[in-house]
């Protein structure tokens, strides 16, 4: 199982989000990792049903793709 999550690496939003977050981020249009340099880290943030825990998932996967998310 975490072979596959393992080669999910360009698109996939990553594991261990929670149901809300993965909601919260679909709501906003938001279903590939990539897609998240177009949005500011605040804008994430304020989605109902994206806490703390999603918000690090988030950033350290980005990291891992050597993306960010857009500029403040």
């Amino acid at each position: 199982n975490n072979k596959n999550s393992q080669n999910q690496i360009d698109n996939s939003l990553p594991t261990g989000l929670s149901n809300p977050a993965r909601r919260a981020l679909s709501g906003a249009g938001i279903t590939e990792l990539h897609q998240l340099r177009n949005f500011k880290l605040s804008e994430i943030r304020e989605l109902h049903g994206m806490g703390p825990k999603g918000i690090r998932i988030l950033s350290e996967a980005l990291k891992k793709q050597n993306l960010t998310f857009k500029s403040e």
